[in-house]
């Protein structure tokens, strides 16, 4: 049986819970302290669960209380910014911008990316989600989002079925914690790597495909210790000594900087290459074409 909602209540609800007593939120909502709790009550023999309870003077949430607000103040706060929206004297147009990145990609990269997007519009509203290509596509594909930036192009079924722009282009760069980069330079580069530990980004993507070939040439066999599909978090197992793990060159010092790591190799010839994907007719246009367009060192 479905539990039955009344608007009227859940404001009522909200108010109290906010200001954290009937007494306070009677005062915001010119309501008599009895009737706000009649009506709480109510709200609380229609969901069949308490939403309060009593610590002192003061109302405290119970768990399912707590989750009930959460959904009625994100509902609520949308109504509030419609109102605004409605009874402004000036409508103010929100230019909603919504971008898909790929984990693997290094986030710094992704802001270079994206900034030249905020030059064209500065009240750009950008909504940034990161996560896996195949979802992402997904979205893409139903307008859910207006752009995604990847490195994973093996893994579209149908290139046929988007715009696709290269944005970046960067050589790779191997590093790791500073103790295991003197080993390792101590022994000779690059043949020390022989059974050295790899933590791998994306085995499905086309530069790693490529540095274990650049590897394979230089008879080099690295053992796989971890596949991380996050650009951060593969740089934090690094930075703690768990293996060597590879980047983009062009943020070598960031890299550095930010995780205390250390450059071992640069390896210009195995290219990390970001692409742009994109709907033909789209209302983020201007934007996406301020990216594609902008070149970046």
């Amino acid at each position: 049986m479905d539990k039955r909602i009344n608007y009227k209540h859940l404001h009522y609800f909200r108010t109290i819970a906010r200001e954290g007593s009937i007494a306070a939120a009677s005062e915001i909502l010119k309501l008599a302290p009895q009737t706000l709790s009649g009506q709480l009550s109510q709200l609380e023999s229609d969901f069949g669960r308490l939403l309060f309870k009593r610590e002192g003077r003061k109302l405290k949430l119970t768990p399912f209380g707590q989750q009930v607000f959460d959904y009625t103040d994100a509902m609520f706060s949308i109504a509030d910014e419609l109102s605004y929206f409605l009874n402004t004297d000036q409508l103010i147009e929100r230019h909603i911008f919504r971008v898909g990145v790929s984990s693997s990609i290094h986030k710094l990269i992704v802001y270079n990316l994206l900034q030249p997007a905020y030059n064209k519009t500065p009240q750009l509203h950008l909504i940034c989600k990161t996560g896996e290509t195949e979802r992402q596509l997904n979205e893409l594909r139903t307008h859910k989002l207006d752009l995604l930036i990847t490195d994973r192009l093996k893994v579209i079924d149908d290139v046929t079925a988007f715009q696709i722009k290269e944005v970046l282009s960067s050589g790779i760069s191997l590093f790791a914690a500073p103790s295991i980069a003197k080993k390792l330079r101590e022994k000779g580069l690059p043949e020390s790597l022989q059974d050295a530990v790899l933590l791998a980004n994306a085995r499905n993507a086309v530069y790693f495909e490529r540095l274990i070939a650049w590897l394979a040439k230089r008879n080099i066999h690295m053992r796989i210790g971890a596949e991380i599909d996050d650009s951060a978090l593969i740089k934090i197992f690094g930075s703690h000594g768990m293996g060597v793990f590879a980047a983009p060159t062009m943020i070598a010092d960031e890299v550095c900087r930010q995780y205390q790591v250390e450059l071992l190799l640069e390896i210009d010839s195995v290219q990390d290459k970001i692409y742009a994907l994109y709907n033909e007719m789209s209302n983020a246009s201007p934007w996406i074409e301020e990216i594609c367009n902008t070149q970046f060192n």
